[in-house]
């Protein structure tokens, strides 16, 4: 069994329409469709402007390249931890 999550618009015509990979071509499927509402609140944050949001005009602007202290430097990588090789079945 398979799979796949998806996010789509259903139009007044009321057809979904799902494409699959060409793996599945000439194939018989059995498909199960669940399907939940998005909730309007979030397809209304998805449109909204950053001020709208609470964000300054200028935000990325001022937040970018703004680092004024000292240069940020990664420590050297550790070594890899050699570890023991696993057994299978488990007993």
């Amino acid at each position: 069994m398979e799979s796949m999550k998806i996010k789509t618009h259903i139009g007044n015509d009321k057809i979904l329409k799902i494409e699959l990979p060409d793996e599945f071509a000439n194939e018989e499927l059995e498909i199960v469709i669940v399907f939940q509402r998005i909730a309007e609140k979030s397809l209304q944050s998805a449109t909204k402007t950053p001020e709208e949001l609470g964000y300054s005009r200028r935000f990325l602007e001022e937040v970018i390249g703004s680092w004024e202290g000292e240069a940020i430097e990664r420590p050297e990588q550790l070594p890899f931890e050699e570890r023991e090789e696993i057994q299978w079945p488990i007993s």
